[in-house]
């Protein structure tokens, strides 16, 4: 438990993972972020690996800079989780008609709603400000305004990769239900758009690493690009309350006899902007792979679709700038997990869960990501576990 301190240049690397385990690529990434001149301070989650832009699992407090490749293209990407009263005696012997259910009321993949979904006729879910976000889309990058209506058919959409859609039970036998998603599509360009951006820039042509580029406060660039930030944050947790209303009716629909009855949800982000203040200065928190773990605040730490999850309360230690792993956390490239892997394998590793266990989704087999259990006890000071889930049904993208 806490962190080992790594000299770096110009802030040390807070870690809390055994630096020894630690790839020498990710390290590289990390060293080249500290030497960044607006950076004042680095924390690195236990569940760190190799990131595009930057490492995943690691917490970038910068003054007056932000840097779009580290907030990476899926902006706002997070996860949403709710007890119900539901208990694992409820669920049926076959949970294939639920996981085919969830499927034809979600939409996975690169799919996207025929028509926008109407947020007025989801049960449960807060309307107020629906219009006003809506209208301030009126002002992002005009090289992405024209996906508009995309975008708006996406809202309430999982997406691929490690993004999914779970039911799960808890130590005490109550169902929870589960997802993780971002900004889809619109999140990604408005993402690309802005990383080119930054890259033309006067100001970051001396860094060791292009993909560190930022745009710094009192600039045109900088607003513009925080505009559509915030934006996008909006987008992707807007975008998991639909999907959780829309998951919600599915469970009221299978289980009408139990009538279940849904407490408040958890939603937290995980690659995001926030402002916060820490030592006396205002700062622009990145948090690549990482989730906010303030004081009482809850969090959600998944593993893979095989392993569990846990439901997390935060404990507010400013050493990490309030923060909490993301997850597991990858060992293994998706690319090396489809080569080393096959279908019987994700099987015999999703044996008990609901699942695909087809070779288009090998490269989440369980054995890719590093174990969940070693990943919360190195971060017992971060977090403490309100807790441990186990899914029944995982629907992926």
């Amino acid at each position: 438990m806490g962190y080992t301190e790594l000299p770096a240049a110009r802030v040390p690397i807070r870690m809390w993972a055994d630096p020894a385990t630690v790839d020498t690529a990710s390290l590289r990434q990390l060293h080249n972020t500290a030497t960044l001149p607006w950076i004042r301070g680095l924390a690195v989650m236990p569940d760190v690996h190799y990131g595009k832009g930057a490492t995943v699992g690691s917490v970038i407090a910068m003054e007056g800079a932000v840097c779009p490749a580290a907030v990476g293209v899926d902006i706002g990407c997070g996860m949403s989780a709710v007890r119900t009263s539901l208990t694992e005696n409820d669920l049926p012997g076959d949970l294939s008609r639920l996981r085919s259910r969830i499927e034809a009321a979600i939409p996975v993949g690169r799919a996207m709603h025929d028509e926008p979904v109407d947020p007025a006729r989801l049960h449960g879910l807060p309307t107020a400000g629906w219009d006003g976000f809506w209208s301030r889309f009126g002002r992002v990058a005009e090289a992405v305004s024209f996906r508009r209506d995309r975008a708006r058919r996406q809202m309430g959409s999982l997406g691929g990769g490690n993004h999914f859609v779970e039911v799960c039970t808890d130590t005490e036998g109550a169902v929870w239900l589960m997802l993780h998603s971002g900004s889809r599509n619109i999140g990604k360009e408005l993402a690309e758009h802005h990383i080119g951006v930054a890259r033309t820039l006067p100001h970051n042509r001396g860094l060791v690493d292009r993909d560190l580029a930022v745009f710094v406060a009192g600039t045109p660039r900088m607003e513009a690009y925080r505009h559509d930030l915030f934006w996008a944050q909006e987008y992707a947790r807007a975008n998991r309350a639909v999907m959780m209303a829309l998951l919600q009716d599915v469970v009221r629909k299978e289980f009408r006899k139990a009538a279940p009855v849904f407490g408040e949800v958890i939603s937290c982000h995980h690659n995001y902007v926030a402002e916060e203040r820490y030592d006396g200065m205002d700062l622009l928190v990145t948090r690549k792979g990482a989730i906010r773990a303030g004081s009482g605040e809850y969090g959600i730490i998944p593993g893979s679709m095989g392993t569990g999850s846990y439901i997390v309360r935060g404990l507010g230690n400013p050493a990490s700038y309030q923060s909490a792993s993301h997850g597991a956390g990858r060992r293994m490239s998706r690319s090396a997990a489809k080569k080393r892997y096959t279908a019987q394998d994700l099987a015999d590793q999703t044996r008990g869960v609901e699942c695909r266990k087809d070779a288009g989704v090998v490269d989440e087999i369980p054995a890719a990501y590093k174990p969940i259990e070693q990943v919360i006890d190195q971060q017992r000071d971060l977090v403490e576990v309100v807790a441990r889930l186990r899914q029944v049904v995982c629907v992926k993208g």
